[in-house]
C-alpha cells in the first residue's frame, strides 16, 4: 500500500463530523490547539506582569519578550517535547522559554499545571457561551417574527396527539419560543456565574506564592485578583483544589442539555406538522429527499438536529460522574473525559442552533392544509355551541342532545369506516329539527371562534417578554444563515 501524500493522510483517520461537517469556523476555533495554546501563553504573561508588578525581580525585557512570542508557537517542538516529557504542561513551557530565553526562568513561576489548564478552560467556556447566545437570539427573534405573522391563524391543537380544542399556528410557535427563552435565561446565568479559578497553586492553599512574597498573605491575594482581572473575569473562586470544582461543568452542561431538549421538541413537532403537511423546514431548489423517492420532502434539517441534540442531552453525565469521583485535591482521571465532554457539547449546541435557525427563516405554512383538518374535526367540537343555540331559540337541550348523538355517530362512521369527508353538519343542515339555528351554522362554526384568547396571548408574550430578552442582541439579528451540509 502507498505511503498517503498530506492530503490523503488527513482522509485516511478520523475526524469528528462536528468539526469537519457541521459546526461554525468560530466554535472550531474556540476548541482549537491554537486558542488553547496561544492562551496557556497569555496566562503566563498575566502571571508573570502580575508578579512583577507585586515587585518580584522579572524585567521589563523578560515581559517584552514573552509578549513578542505569544503566538509563536512552535507546535512540531511542542509534540516532541511532550512525547519525551509525558506531561502536556512542562512540554509548551520548554516551548516558550525556547522561543524567550530571557524570560525563560520565570515563565510558570510558583504556578501549578492547573493555573494554565482549568484557568483556560474556564476562558474558554466563558467564550463558547459568549458565541452561542447571540446564535439563541437570533432563532428566538426568528420565531418570534413567525409567531406574530400567524397569531390569528387557527389551527387543531392536539393532546396525546389526539385532535383537541383549536389553538393558532402563532400560539404553538410560542410554546416553542417559551422554551428557548428560559434557555437563553439559563445561559446567560451560566456564563455569569463562571469564575476564574486564579492563581491558587499545587492544592489550592497558594502556598507557593506565599514563599515566593515572603509570607505577605496581602500581596497574594493582589495577585489572585490582578490575574482574575486581566483575564478579564470579575471574580474567583475563593476556593479550590488543584483543580476548579468539577461542578461548574455539570452546571455548564446542564444548561446545555436542557437547550437540547428544547430544540428537540421543536424539531419533533416540526417534523410531526410536516408529516401532516401543515408546516415545512424549507426544502432546496435542488435538494433531493429521498434516493429511490424523488416526490419526498423529508425534513432533514429537523431531524439532524434531533439526532444531535440527543448527543447534546447525553453529554451531562460525564461531569456528573467526573465530580462525583474526584478525590480530595483532584485526581487525573478528569482529563481525557472533559477533552471530549466540554468541547463536544458547545460543539454540538454551535451546530443545533445554526440549523435550527436556518429552519426558523424559512418555514412554509400550508392554509388550506390547516383549514381542511379544521373542518374534518371542527363540527363535532362545535357541537356544545349547536346545542346551547337550539336552547336559545327554544328548544329542549336533552332532546338536541340525543339528536346530536346519532347524526355524530353516523358522521364518525363515514370518516372512520367508509373513509369519507365529515359529514356531520349536512346532516345537521338536512335535518328539519335543526332549522331554526340553520342561518347561525356559519358563525357558530367560525374557527376564530375556538381559539380563545390565542392572537392576544402571542401579542402580550411577545411585547412583554420575548422583545425584551433580546434587546442585548440586537446589533446581532441582522443576517440569514445558508448551512454548508
Amino acid at each position: 500500500m502507498a505511503t498517503p501524500g498530506a492530503e490523503e493522510d488527513v482522509l485516511s483517520r478520523y475526524r469528528s463530523p462536528l468539526v469537519s461537517r457541521y459546526a461554525s469556523p468560530e466554535m472550531g476555533f474556540n476548541f482549537s490547539e491554537r486558542k488553547k495554546f496561544g492562551t496557556w501563553r497569555r496566562l503566563w504573561l498575566y502571571l508573570a506582569q502580575a508578579e512583577k508588578s507585586l515587585g518580584l525581580p522579572i524585567t521589563d525585557e523578560q515581559i517584552k519578550e514573552m509578549e513578542a512570542n505569544l503566538d509563536n508557537i512552535d507546535f512540531k517542538m511542542a509534540a516532541e517535547e511532550e512525547k519525551k516529557l509525558r506531561h502536556d504542561v512542562m512540554a509548551h513551557v520548554h516551548t516558550f522559554a525556547h522561543c524567550c530565553p530571557k524570560a525563560a526562568a520565570i515563565i510558570h513561576l510558583g504556578a501549578t499545571s492547573c493555573y494554565v489548564g482549568d484557568n483556560t478552560d474556564l476562558i474558554v467556556l466563558r467564550d463558547g457561551f459568549n458565541l452561542l447566545l447571540p446564535k439563541l437570539a437570533r432563532v428566538i427573534s426568528r420565531l418570534a417574527d413567525f409567531a406574530e405573522k400567524y397569531a390569528d391563524l387557527p389551527t387543531l391543537g392536539f393532546t396525546h396527539y389526539q385532535p383537541a380544542q383549536l389553538t393558532t399556528v402563532g400560539k404553538r410557535c410560542c410554546l416553542w419560543i417559551q422554551d428557548l427563552c428560559m434557555d437563553l435565561q439559563n445561559l446567560e446565568r451560566a456564563r455569569d456565574d463562571l469564575r476564574f479559578r486564579g492563581v491558587k497553586g499545587t492544592t489550592g492553599t497558594q502556598a507557593s506564592f506565599l514563599q515566593l512574597f515572603e509570607g505577605d498573605h496581602s500581596k497574594v491575594e493582589e495577585l489572585d485578583r490582578l490575574v482574575t482581572a486581566k483575564a478579564g473575569f470579575k471574580r474567583s473562586y475563593m476556593v479550590t483544589g488543584q483543580t476548579y470544582s468539577r461542578k461548574v461543568d455539570i452546571e455548564v452542561l446542564s444548561v446545555l442539555a436542557s437547550l437540547g431538549a428544547s430544540i428537540h421538541k421543536i424539531c419533533t413537532d416540526i417534523r410531526l406538522l410536516a408529516n401532516l403537511k401543515e408546516i415545512e423546514e424549507p426544502f432546496e431548489k435542488d435538494q433531493i429527499g429521498s434516493s429511490a423517492m424523488p416526490y419526498k420532502r423529508n425534513p432533514m434539517r429537523s431531524e439532524r438536529c434531533c439526532s444531535l441534540a440527543r448527543h447534546l442531552m447525553t453529554l451531562v453525565l460525564d461531569p456528573l460522574q467526573t465530580a462525583s469521583v474526584q478525590w480530595f485535591e483532584r485526581t487525573l482521571d478528569d482529563s481525557a473525559n472533559r477533552r471530549v465532554c466540554l468541547a463536544e457539547a458547545f460543539l454540538t449546541a454551535d451546530i443545533i442552533l445554526s440549523t435550527l435557525q436556518n429552519v426558523s427563516e424559512g418555514l412554509v405554512v400550508y392554509p388550506k392544509v390547516i383549514e381542511r383538518r379544521i373542518g374534518q374535526e371542527l363540527p363535532f367540537m362545535a357541537t356544545e355551541n349547536i346545542i346551547m343555540a337550539m336552547v336559545k331559540a327554544g328548544g329542549n337541550r336533552q332532546d338536541c342532545h340525543e339528536k346530536i348523538r346519532v347524526l355524530s355517530q353516523q358522521a364518525a362512521a363515514v370518516v372512520k369506516q367508509e373513509g369519507g369527508d365529515n359529514d356531520f353538519i349536512a346532516r345537521v343542515r338536512a335535518d328539519p329539527y335543526f332549522s331554526p339555528i340553520h342561518k347561525q351554522l356559519e358563525t357558530l362554526l367560525d374557527p376564530s371562534s375556538f381559539t380563545g384568547r390565542a392572537p392576544q396571548q402571542v401579542a402580550k408574550f411577545l411585547k412583554e417578554e420575548v422583545r425584551p430578552a433580546l434587546v442585548p442582541y440586537q446589533s446581532k439579528m441582522g443576517g440569514k444563515i445558508e448551512l454548508a451540509l
